[in-house]
């Protein structure tokens, strides 16, 4: 009798260990009903790719062209879901980014704007703010936006370039918050610097906003409209492609730049 109690109680045992297994293992295989189970990072290519960033477009975290190939606008889109969704915000999609992005998503079906060649999706305005010095009027934001359209900047760029002025220099001047986004502009430019917004921004040690996380801090209006004053045309900074602030720069290289001008805290140079 004592032996028969042992077997039932094993085989229930048994049956709730596979029940609570099938249940921790349940989150990745519901993502692999659509993604593979391959991790997905910059440099893939392929149906991961395009479901990725045809999943994360119809959030409105990509404005990109679905093209099935993870450069830096597809990794940069990642980042900021992850972050948005209290992930660690790495870029790199895995088994709890798949579930994440595939529960946000439910809804999700592909169109002919979800395939490599397909039309992208409408930009949508960065955002512009009223008054406050250096504001401009309606005509020079509108003249800005033609300004993005010769630059190809999406609506993505144009935010993620208010984080990064935000990030770096929200208790500067407006002048200053304009130099910076226009540091940004002059370094996508030139062909020193990556040819995108987000490699110049997420280039190596290029920020410190992306280095401490502030990056992903929400713009204010402030911010918003410098990058849109800096993609019409002003540029306080005078073309340079550098700035620092001399009170914490520990860089020796940073103090041999030519330097052009200080505006608030910040040097810019050459």
């Amino acid at each position: 009798m004592k032996k028969m109690r042992l077997i039932v109680m094993t085989v229930a045992a048994t049956l709730l260990l596979l029940s609570l297994h099938t249940l921790k293992e349940g989150w990745p295989q519901r993502s692999a009903q659509t993604f593979s189970k391959a991790t997905i990072q910059q440099g893939a290519s392929g149906k991961d790719v395009v479901e990725l960033q045809g999943r994360l477009r119809f959030l409105g975290f990509y404005e990109g062209k679905i093209d099935g190939q993870f450069g830096p606008k597809t990794k940069n889109s990642v980042t900021w879901f992850q972050w948005k969704f209290g992930m660690k915000s790495d870029g790199v999609v895995g088994p709890k980014t798949k579930l994440k992005l595939w529960e946000a998503t439910k809804s999700w079906k592909p169109t002919a704007a979800d395939v490599p060649g397909g039309q992208s999706a409408p930009a949508r305005s960065g955002g512009s703010g009223s008054g406050g010095s250096g504001g401009s009027s309606s005509s020079s934001a509108g003249s800005a936006m033609d300004k993005s359209n010769k630059l190809g900047l999406t609506a993505n760029d144009i935010k993620i370039m208010a984080n990064a002025v935000y990030g770096e220099a929200r208790g500067e001047p407006y002048e200053g918050q304009v130099a910076v986004a226009a540091v940004i502009l002059n370094r996508l430019r030139s062909p020193e610097f990556p040819n995108s917004i987000s490699g110049v921004i997420f280039q190596n040690r290029a920020f410190t906003a992306v280095a401490d996380g502030q990056i992903w801090l929400t713009p204010n209006e402030r911010a918003k409209q410098a990058v849109q004053d800096a993609i019409g045309g002003w540029d306080p900074s005078d073309g340079c492609l550098y700035y620092f602030n001399p009170v914490t720069a520990t860089s020796k290289w940073i103090w041999s730049r030519p330097q052009v001008k200080t505006i608030g805290k910040h040097i810019f140079c050459m």
